[in-house]
Order: structure tokens, then sequence, then C-alpha cells
């Protein structure tokens, strides 16, 4: 029996090697979340030290004001910035795959400005708009808090199924291409975001703030509720990225390629574009609009792990809790009172960085 030839031998072993380095890559990014949560836990105005959040983390403390801040607000930001970061960045890497776009986002499917009519509608249809003051920060420091959240978040909910099954409607009805697709998504944006001003014309002051404050993006209004619908969501997504990569691998080559090795791309990208929706819809239902994570997210991990959907997804969906992590702990600590949108960090941060890759690459 003749040895494998040389050539083959090498290339096995730069697979296996490049195998290696990715899932390297992919623990050191955990461990990285790891140590960023551990500090975000520890910062902020109420001081705490290692060992009292370790205490109330495993019951080992008496409940207190420090078990308040620990267990009721630090650490459900933290696991809605996680959740809804890997879900986002998830959504986004399977969007540009399945249109082929490398601008492609759930975004650009209309699907947070439906959900922001919806929200909307439910603040002031609903009632669901007002203020309420901060009982521990006083009156010098009042927060818009949006009343009634539940019925906002079903309506945003709602706003973003409705553009999903719109969009899904249309393509499998009218067979539109992926670039088709794109522009019925700048249509529907374009409509719901003259109804989101329409709603705002005829609202009253106080609708009109919890509107503006609700689409400015904030993982802290997030309940556990919340939290686990976001982290499920991100799994389902993630979970079909890494079924189904071979054929993502294939629809990258084209769809008469696809198709030649036996991918049916129409049931493929509804399947794909249906999940990635429902995550996103999920995500901005909760937290409002988050922008630009999307997008970037799924870009930096193709540059450090190529197009390959096995490692992409998980690449995606690390980077993406970890960008919305940071800007979360980042607003934090720029305004003490915890008050500084995340959504508003991410547009910062995320243009830039994202016009960097545009430059540095030439193509993303």
């Amino acid at each position: 029996m003749s040895n494998p030839p040389a050539a083959a031998t090498s290339l096995v072993a730069n697979h296996l090697a490049l195998s290696r380095a990715k899932t390297l890559l992919a623990l050191g990014l955990g461990g990285l979340l790891a140590l960023l949560a551990g500090y975000a836990l520890t910062a902020g105005r109420y001081d705490l030290s290692l060992s009292q959040i370790a205490g109330h983390l495993f019951g080992q403390s008496a409940a207190g004001p420090a078990g308040v801040v620990v267990m009721g607000i630090r650490l459900p930001r933290i696991l809605a910035a996680v959740s809804g970061g890997f879900a986002l960045a998830v959504s986004g890497a399977l969007t540009q795959s399945l249109l082929g776009n490398p601008l492609a986002s759930p975004f650009t499917l209309g699907i947070s400005h439906a959900a922001a009519f919806g929200a909307a509608c439910g603040i002031v249809l609903f009632g669901a708009g007002g203020f309420t003051a901060n009982a521990v920060a006083g009156s010098a420091a009042e927060i818009v808090r949006i009343g009634a959240a539940a019925t906002v978040s079903a309506c945003a909910f709602g706003g973003a199924l409705g553009a999903t099954a719109l969009i899904a409607a249309l393509t499998t009805l009218r067979r539109l291409s992926p670039q088709a697709m794109i522009l019925c998504g700048v249509a529907l944006s374009s409509l719901f975001t003259a109804g989101t001003i329409l709603i705002q014309f005829f609202a009253d002051d106080l609708q009109l703030a919890a509107i503006v404050y609700w689409t400015f993006g904030d993982v802290s209004r997030a309940g556990w509720e919340q939290i686990a619908a976001m982290a499920g969501a991100g799994v389902a997504a993630g979970g079909f990225g890494l079924m189904a990569r071979h054929d993502l691998n294939a629809l990258l080559a084209g769809e008469d390629v696809a198709r030649s090795v036996g991918v049916r791309a129409l049931p493929l990208r509804l399947a794909g574009l249906g999940l990635a929706a429902l995550a996103t819809g999920v995500v901005v239902a909760a937290c409002g609009v988050i922008a630009f994570l999307g997008l970037l997210a799924p870009h930096i991990a193709r540059r450090l792990v190529g197009a390959d959907h096995g490692p992409l997804v998980l690449h995606s969906g690390l980077w993406g809790a970890l960008l919305l992590l940071g800007a979360d702990t980042a607003g934090r600590q720029l305004a003490g009172t915890g008050a500084l949108p995340v959504g508003v960090l991410t547009s910062f941060l995320g243009a830039p960085l994202f016009l960097l890759l545009l430059l540095r690459g030439g193509r993303t």
C-alpha cells in the first residue's frame, strides 16, 4: 500500500493547524468575554469586591443592597448584553450569507424599523408610555422609563414578525432575487419610518419622549424572561447556521453551483432569514434598536476565521456579545447613572470601525 502524496499530507496538516488556531481563538474570545463580564459586575457607582460578588452569585451572602445591585441590576444587564449581542451577530452573519451581500443585515430588511413602528403604536395607541422617577437617584436624576413594557415589547415583536412575513410572502410568490429582497427591505424601512413619524405627530409630550427613549436601545430594560427569549432565539439561529453550514458554504459559490450539489436555495433562504428575523425581533423588542452590531461583528469574524460557516457562526456570535457588553460597560462608566443608551455607542463606534474594515481590506 503506497503512502499518501506529500502534498496531500501537507494540506491535511495545514487544515488541522487552522482548525486548532480557530478553536484557540474562540476559547480566547470566550475567556475575554468572561473577564469583561467580571469587570462589569464590579464596575459602577456602588463599589463591590470580588468576594462580595461571588457570595451573592453562589447564594452565600445574605440579601441586602449589594445583593440587589448584583442579582437585580448588574447580572441581568450583563446577560442581556451577551445574549442580545450573540443573537444580533449570528442573525447578521446568516443574512449576509443567504443574500450574498456584505452590507446585508436584518436591519437592512426593515425589521428594526417595523419593530420601532410597533413599539410606537403600543406607546401611543395602548397608552404604554410615560415617566417614572428613579427612587434611588432622587428627584435630581429622574430617568425615563417606559410603562407597560410587556405591551411595548409585544407590539415591537409583532411589527418585526409582520415585516418578516411580508418579505417571506413576496419572496415566495414573486421569486425575488437577493438583490430585490434588499430593495424590498429598503422600501419597507421607508414605509415603517413614515408610519413611526406619523404616530409621533399625534403623540403627546410624554408619549413622544417614551418613543424616542425606546428607539435609543438599552439592555438594562430586559428582564429575565426577555433574556431567556434572546438566548433561545440566538441559539436557534446559531444552531441552524451550524447544521446548514455545508449548504451555506455551497451557496457562497452561487445559486447555480449550489443547485448542482443538491442545495435548495429558496427553502434554505426562507428558513435562515426567518430565524434571523426572529432573533432580531426578539432583541429589538426587549432592548430597542441597537444599530450596526449585526453588520459589524460578522465582518470582524470573517476576516479572522474566513468564510467557512462552521467557525464563522460561532465567532460572529462571540464578537457580537463582546462588542455589545463592552459598549454597555463603557456607557455605564461614561455616564455615572448608567443612563447612556448602548444603541448610541454602537452607532458611534460601529460606523468608524466598519469604514475602517472597508478601507483596509478593499473587500469585506
